[in-house]
């Protein structure tokens, strides 16, 4: 669930089997699929997806599934609720003319861990444990074939053949225990009605990973007790005001990678101001929370 209207559905493909992971920091947040060396092209189930090059390409599954999705809607009994969204090389589904579904097409990558995110857990950081660090890495991630605001920088084809590389299962396995999840959702209440401005400035993204940076600052679970949970809101609210001022917010795992990337400044600065007034109310009036 993305905002209240809009929704993303992950669709696992078979596994990679002959595609080694590439992960060379060319694109941020991304990698490529790249054909064993010694395997033929013709011999991959996934030959007319493959390149020239030997990459399994991101961006002509994508443009496959979108065509055959867009069959399957022009024939089925509901093709006058469901549309196709235009203007879009991602899967997106319009129903009834107020939600809207994105299908991804993605593989999992269990039991692996990217290069770029070798770093994690940063040293002398008690928080996560070594016990739900190993838990995360061996869960992995996935690669999800869609667009990436990093890729439309890049003049060549190749890199839209490349695949976003995705944290969403160990994110949430990290966000387990004490107020964690109750504190997200509040904060996802509070974006919806009050922070959802033109421009889009504010995700749930980004206050997922404001949540996990304030989860290293307050590494002891006695911090995310019930009773701490206004503490610990006020001190997200916090970070994500001085990170709109800087106009930078880096993701968690890829730190390299800025999550308002292609935010408009006013945009951040409008959101900015409403956040501080939020964050006032929170501070001055204890009941707050109640209308907010």
């Amino acid at each position: 669930m993305l905002t209240p209207t809009e929704f993303e559905v992950v669709l696992y493909l078979n596994q990679m089997g002959v595609f080694n992971f590439v992960d060379d920091g060319t694109i941020p947040g991304c990698s490529v699929l790249k054909l064993s060396d010694g395997r033929k092209r013709s011999m991959s189930l996934w030959v007319e997806f493959i390149t020239a090059s030997g990459y399994l390409s991101a961006r002509k599954i994508r443009s496959r599934f979108q065509t055959l999705v867009a069959q399957a809607v022009d024939k089925c009994s509901y093709r006058d609720s469901v549309k196709m969204v235009a203007d879009t090389t991602e899967v997106k589904l319009r129903i009834r003319e107020r939600f809207v579904v994105q299908i991804t097409p993605a593989f999992k990558c269990s039991g692996i861990w990217p290069r770029s995110a070798a770093h994690w857990p940063i040293p002398h950081i008690p928080w996560p444990n070594p016990n739900l660090v190993a838990e995360v890495k061996t869960e992995g991630f996935d690669l999800l074939s869609k667009e990436s605001i990093y890729m439309k920088d890049k003049q060549s084809a190749a890199e839209g053949d490349a695949w976003v590389i995705n944290f969403n299962q160990a994110e949430n396995a990290l966000l387990q225990g004490g107020c964690r999840r109750k504190c997200y959702s509040i904060l996802k209440t509070v974006r919806d009605r009050h922070l959802d401005l033109p421009g889009n400035p504010l995700t749930n993204y980004h206050l997922k990973t404001l949540l996990m940076y304030e989860c290293e600052k307050h590494p002891r679970e006695i911090e995310w007790d019930e009773t701490c949970l206004g503490d610990r809101m006020n001190g997200i609210l916090l970070q994500l005001i001085s990170c709109l001022q800087n106009r930078r917010c880096p993701h968690y795992f890829l730190p390299s990678l800025d999550l308002f990337k292609g935010k408009s400044t006013s945009a951040m600065d409008s959101c900015a101001k409403q956040t501080w007034r939020i964050l006032r109310e929170l501070l001055t009036n204890s009941r707050s929370l109640e209308k907010l």
